[in-house]
């Protein structure tokens, strides 16, 4: 078998480094080394016995390594490649974009003579060629002399056309690109499009926008432009269409912003080059989804990741009108509520014309309960857990995938009589699954009350198990609100109250808790604040029962159930912010979630704490 590899195969790609499609190249067969994944990839060595050099699979070929056509020891043969400087490791990179599984994997790593590449390099950089005859040199280049005009027409006249840009340029896979390269061409189809943004910093005034470029292996790369780039290629790139992209610029991708699977991300400027392929049939490809289940969001929540959703839509909220505090604005918002088969609800806010358009498409059929798949939300804390849309989010009704399927047939069978409940107030103070855990990041008060600058750049999250010492009978403990949106409602004109958010008058509204409390464990005390959810949750009683409570049984009455509630001992979830007061800077510490202490889970909690400071017990 060892016989198979190529003779000298290394040296061949290294004189070979970016091989036309036509040109006759020998056969290359070389034996796959030290295989290993690396995301979605494989890295590996390719060898020929003499000269090893590293390289990867591309994306589309992990399938063979893992259906076990490709393995290590074993025999590919190379049909097309790519071969990238890296500059700062002064050595090369095999792109392999296409091969084909020649034997399984030997018995051992083939030897042969070892040569270095760098010898090897070396001989391919000299003009003089050693031949067993004696020493050839090069025959001596032709030059003719040219005006500058000619070179201009000349240079006019040989512009390829898009539809042959294909022939003249070679194409590259994006898994091929990294930072390094110098000229390339990539021939990509928009799968993404957002919204052209302005922003405000301290070098000036600009707009952005993003796009999302899929090639034919599927391989995703996500390409920025700022100013006037993004003036100028806004109008040309055009959802679902192919182009002919160079003279870009890579970077290592930031991975709290990067919304595809690519270690980098590329950036167009002014100078760049963008050509649509007009021979190319234009549609938008279906949307490739990630899920996650609506029990499972609570790490995400706050976080820069985000994520795709899949639910049964369980209402629709009509469209509301929400003012932006930056630059007042009013914008149109509509909230829906989702569930899946976990039994938990969340609700999904869309914005501008998510809001009006496939919001009251989803408000129309509303009573059919139809499937939602929603691609790239952000994860909020409102009411515990919530979703977001963002421009570049989309939205895919009905869609024909094999879990929208199966989550109608289990909401139909069984979904739609089960008892659901919002994921926000579920949360387990026993959760395992990362951020919001009860047990995650547990401090005592005195490490939140002594470090004042806590939270200066944004909320910081801690868990902390105290009892309710005061809850202080006198304080304004709610306030009138929307049914419909939960917003803060005014007297109306005449009659009924007026909602600002929902921008109309109803005739009742609800009571929502805004309680302050005392919470005291071995260290100190302090106070937090306390909305809807979680005080319902503390006192037993919605602010509309306690309301009535309070008048029809007096003050006596009233004040004997907020006792009742105090030393109780609780497990908190808090977000600690400063907060401006008549001038001054103090803590907000607000309760994000609360729940009973588990005694088992605590014991549990206590004993790994013990074991981690080498406590016998």
């Amino acid at each position: 078998m060892a016989k198979m590899v190529s003779p000298d195969a290394v040296s061949t790609i290294l004189a070979n480094p970016s091989p036309d499609s036509s040109s006759d190249l020998p056969e290359i067969i070389v034996q796959v080394v030290d295989l290993k994944p690396t995301g979605n990839r494989y890295m590996f060595s390719a060898s020929d016995g003499k000269m090893k050099i590293k390289g990867i699979l591309q994306s589309s070929l992990s399938s063979e390594v893992i259906s076990g056509s490709i393995q290590n020891l074993g025999l590919i043969r190379i049909l097309d490649y790519t071969l990238n400087d890296i500059p700062t490791k002064n050595e090369k990179y095999l792109i392999v974009t296409k091969c084909e599984a020649v034997s399984p994997a030997l018995e051992a790593e083939y030897k042969a003579e070892v040569k270095t590449q760098e010898n090897v390099q070396e001989n391919f950089k000299n003009d003089v060629k050693m031949e067993e005859t004696g020493i050839v040199l090069k025959p001596k280049q032709e030059f003719q002399t040219k005006s500058a005009a000619q070179i201009v027409h000349e240079q006019h006249g040989n512009m390829a056309p898009a539809a042959r840009m294909a022939m003249t340029r070679r194409i590259q896979p994006l898994v091929s690109l990294n930072p390094y390269q110098g000229n390339w061409t990539i021939k990509v189809r928009v799968t993404s499009k957002g919204n052209m943004r302005t922003y405000k910093n301290a070098r000036g005034e600009g707009c952005v926008f993003n796009v999302e470029l899929t090639d034919e292996d599927g391989t995703q790369i996500q390409a920025t432009m700022f100013n006037e780039a993004a003036r100028k290629f806004f109008d040309k790139f055009e959802l679902g269409k192919v182009y002919y992209i160079s003279k870009g610029t890579l970077r290592v991708a930031n991975k709290q912003f990067k919304t595809v699977q690519n270690d980098y991300e590329m950036t167009l400027n002014e100078n760049s080059q963008v050509e649509e392929a007009s021979n190319e049939e234009a549609f938008i490809p279906d949307t490739k989804f990630n899920f996650v289940p609506i029990d499972e969001l609570g790490p995400y929540v706050n976080g820069r990741e985000l994520v795709d959703v899949i639910g049964v839509v369980q209402s629709v909220s009509p469209t509301m009108s929400i003012r932006r505090k930056s630059n007042n604005e009013t914008v149109p918002k509509r909230d829906i509520t989702i569930a899946d088969a976990t039994k938990k609800t969340v609700v999904v806010s869309l914005w501008n014309d998510l809001a009006t358009n496939v919001g009251q498409e989803l408000l129309d059929m509303s009573d059919k309960s139809p499937v939602v798949a929603i691609k790239s939300l952000k994860v909020g804390d409102f009411q515990g857990v919530s979703l977001s849309a963002l421009s570049k989010s989309n939205i895919v009704v009905n869609p024909d995938l094999p879990e929208a399927k199966k989550l109608r047939s289990w909401y139909d069978s069984e979904g739609k009589e089960t008892s659901l409940a919002s994921i926000g107030s579920g949360m387990s103070p026993s959760t395992k699954n990362g951020a919001r855990s009860m047990y995650s990041d547990r401090v005592s008060l005195l490490h939140i009350t002594s470090n004042p600058s806590l939270g200066e750049e944004k909320p910081v999250f801690f868990s902390i198990k105290a009892y309710i010492s005061f809850i202080k009978p006198d304080q304004t403990m709610w306030y009138r609100a929307c049914k419909m949106c939960n917003k803060k409602v005014t007297d109306a004109f005449g009659s009924g109250y007026w909602c600002e958010g929902c921008q109309k008058n109803d005739a009742e509204c609800s009571l929502r808790y805004i309680m302050a409390l005392k919470v005291s464990d071995a260290s100190g005390e302090a106070w937090l604040s306390a909305f809807n959810e979680q005080a319902e949750k503390i006192l037993g009683y919605s602010a509309d029962e306690l309301d009535k409570l309070k008048s029809e049984e007096g003050e006596t009455v009233y004040q004997m159930k907020l006792k009742e509630a105090t030393w109780v001992p609780h497990l908190f979830r808090v977000s600690v912010a400063p907060q401006e007061y008549n001038s001054e800077k103090r803590q907000r510490i607000t309760v994000r979630a609360v729940a009973p202490v588990d005694y088992a889970a605590e014991s549990k909690y206590l004993l790994e704490e013990m074991s981690k400071m080498n406590i016998s017990i």
